[in-house]
């Protein structure tokens, strides 16, 4: 896919090269490399061209050429974004080949601090690409495991942007259909993985997703980001791991809205915990484990990242407040697997 990307821009006369050094989890050192790349062959815009995590660093890179302060100048905190130079910012196209992140219409990238092991989100306004392609035939070639965790991923960020607290009724209408969306077509794209209508619906929601989470997001992500920086597991599969119980926890602040998004969604007897006996129903449909254990996360670190967890930006938009006592309480059950 990429190659031939390259092929057709070299034959309309636009001079590309690649760089492909991106890993999950993206660190620093990738978009210095990448920045160093983009220099070396004089370049004047960036094609992000991947998954999540390639699409984060590619924006990362268009957005570092112009700056002289380190990219955790720009975390997602207050006004850090206006501290940015915006003159020299490069032009980006982004073309997702997962459905999941929707970090191909979304104003920031999730990059991991190699020094500290923790993941950061960089924001500017100008991280949102002139033009995204989504083009659900690129998604086809998806695993099984890889679709199940982008789709996760994308009811996570739908499904948090719904429960952030705040008054934003066009967030909450994307994000709800968004969650149909999942429900609907992921199923089918896991058992067919070459049905291009469900890669096409997936595609939609995971765009949706990252469109309704300006709203917010909560303790889902805030609580995933400190695994996915310490053990490298894969985001939207550690998100979907973590999320009945973030759900579980903040129950007397969203049933109310939860029951109205499972009439929506068209369970049959809408209800809080039918919606997350659905939930459930669709990690195993998913192949999504139940407890951070199976992810390989030890026990002994869990206060560790209770005490990360408790200043990522997430956590400040949950809809029940969160602090180290309570984050470390949501992890000891998502680790033993007690959902109550």
């Amino acid at each position: 896919m990429v190659m031939g990307a390259i092929q057709s821009n070299v034959a309309a006369g636009l001079p590309t090269a690649l760089y492909s050094g991106v890993q999950p989890n993206p660190v620093w050192s990738n978009v210095a490399e990448g920045i160093k790349a983009y220099r070396d062959g004089g370049h004047d815009g960036v094609i992000a061209f991947g998954g999540g995590s390639s699409l984060d660093v590619g924006k990362s890179i268009a957005f570092m050429l112009a700056q002289t302060r380190p990219i955790w100048d720009f975390e997602d905190i207050g006004d850090y974004w206006m501290r940015a130079t915006t003159e020299g910012i490069a032009p980006i196209v982004a073309v997702p080949t997962t459905a999941g992140t929707g970090s191909e219409v979304g104003r920031g990238a999730v990059i991991t601090n190699e020094e500290t092991h923790t993941k950061k989100i960089i924001f500017h306004p100008q991280f949102m690409p002139k033009v995204a392609i989504l083009d659900p035939a690129l998604t086809v070639g998806m695993s099984f495991a890889m679709t199940a965790g982008t789709g996760m991923d994308a009811l996570s960020h739908c499904l948090e942007a719904y429960c952030a607290p705040g008054h934003h009724p066009m967030a909450d209408g994307i994000a709800i259909e968004g969650v149909r969306l999942v429900k609907e077509w992921l199923p089918k794209a896991l058992e067919d993985g070459a049905n291009l209508e469900a890669r096409a619906h997936m595609l939609a929601a995971a765009a949706m997703g990252a469109t309704a989470f300006q709203k917010g997001l909560g303790a889902v992500h805030a609580l995933s980001h400190p695994v996915g920086a310490i053990y490298n597991t894969h985001h939207g599969l550690t998100n979907g791991v973590i999320l009945p119980y973030v759900l579980n926890y903040n129950r007397s602040e969203i049933e109310t809205k939860i029951v109205r998004l499972a009439s929506y969604i068209g369970l049959p007897h809408p209800s809080f915990s039918e919606f997350l006996g659905w939930i459930i129903v669709l990690q195993a449909i998913t192949k999504t484990p139940h407890t951070l254990r199976e992810l390989g996360v030890e026990e002994h670190r869990l206060e560790e990242m209770a005490l990360m967890a408790e200043i990522d930006p997430p956590a400040a938009g949950n809809p029940v407040p969160v602090k180290v006592k309570e984050l470390l309480s949501i992890y000891r059950h998502a680790y033993s697997g007690a959902l109550q």
